[in-house]
């Protein structure tokens, strides 16, 4: 919930962020954090900025907003912020940006950190049951599946309620085994390694594991149907989807991109076109809203949604 975030801000910015209405807060996005700047908060309509009274965001206050989120968990806090971001209760997840220190040539840490992007997680049950039944195949069950789309189209918000359909099931599809590999925190939200999401009763979820590794974990101790899988990218996950499509396991992966066309020019993604890895392409925009789908590619044909 977005009071998972509220509790943790400096109070000037709690008081001026529950100045909106719940309504309101419903459709808040992003809560941008800048020293020097501002107070921004994104909403699906656009953005709103803390100019009425005015706030202006110190370096005190991100002292105080640090040592909040180190609180949280110090190791996954030290561990996050080599990455660039630290996820906390909910599934919400705080970007940092500021001086890097830099440690034989490898990002240690950041410090100190200028800007924080409060980016807030929502489930949103039924997310995909527009694109479900395109994803099915009543003799080989689910299909290996990519969701694509730029940041903030809703890809982890569909691929955390595709993993709840195919848990649970329905009147025509009997319910699967689901593993989720959630190296960041944010399909499940776990906290101490249970999610804080409805995702059914048939789901594993390995929490704050790295991609590839929690992947071959998954399908050696799990004995999953379908592994799910957010933001894909590099040569190590292709591996490991390639040994999950081997062992008989569907996958259900995100990726960042446009469209399919443009994601194949990358060579893991053509790797794993090439070797036919996902039966589906699922291409996500922002218009008319976050989730909207622009194209479902198959395998051999493109179909418009």
């Amino acid at each position: 919930m977005i009071r998972d975030v509220i509790r943790l801000l400096p109070k000037p910015i709690e008081e001026f962020v529950q100045t909106f209405s719940q309504f309101e807060l419903d459709k808040l996005e992003e809560i941008r954090l800048r020293v020097g700047q501002v107070i921004e908060c994104l909403f699906t309509t656009g953005p709103i900025y803390s100019t009425k009274s005015p706030y202006v965001f110190s370096e005190d206050d991100a002292a105080f907003f640090l040592n909040q989120l180190s609180q949280y968990s110090m190791y996954a806090f030290e561990e996050e912020m080599q990455k660039g971001y630290i996820t906390i209760s909910g599934g919400h997840r705080i970007g940092l940006s500021g001086k890097t220190i830099l440690e034989n040539g490898v990002v240690k840490t950041i410090r100190p950190v200028s800007s924080f992007n409060i980016r807030i997680a929502r489930q949103k049950l039924g997310a995909a049951l527009k694109v479900a039944s395109e994803l099915y195949d009543k003799r080989k069950g689910w299909l290996n599946t990519l969701i694509i789309g730029p940041p903030q189209t809703g890809k982890t918000t569909v691929l955390r309620d595709l993993a709840r359909i195919i848990s649970t099931g329905s009147e025509n599809v009997h319910s699967y085994k689901v593993a989720i590999v959630d190296e960041r925190s944010e399909i499940a939200g776990s906290m101490n390694g249970v999610p804080q999401h409805h995702l059914g009763t048939r789901v594993d979820v390995l929490d704050g594991c790295p991609k590839a590794e929690g992947m071959m974990m998954m399908i050696r101790s799990m004995s999953p149907d379908v592994l799910v899988v957010d933001e894909i990218g590099r040569e190590a996950d292709a591996v490991a989807i390639m040994e999950a499509r081997h062992a008989g396991v569907a996958i259900m992966a995100t990726a960042h991109g446009r469209t399919y066309e443009e994601i194949a020019k990358r060579p893991v993604f053509r790797e794993l076109f090439q070797s036919m890895a996902f039966e589906r392409v699922i291409e996500l925009g922002r218009t008319p809203c976050p989730g909207s789908v622009k194209r479902i590619r198959l395998t051999k044909q493109v179909v418009l949604a």
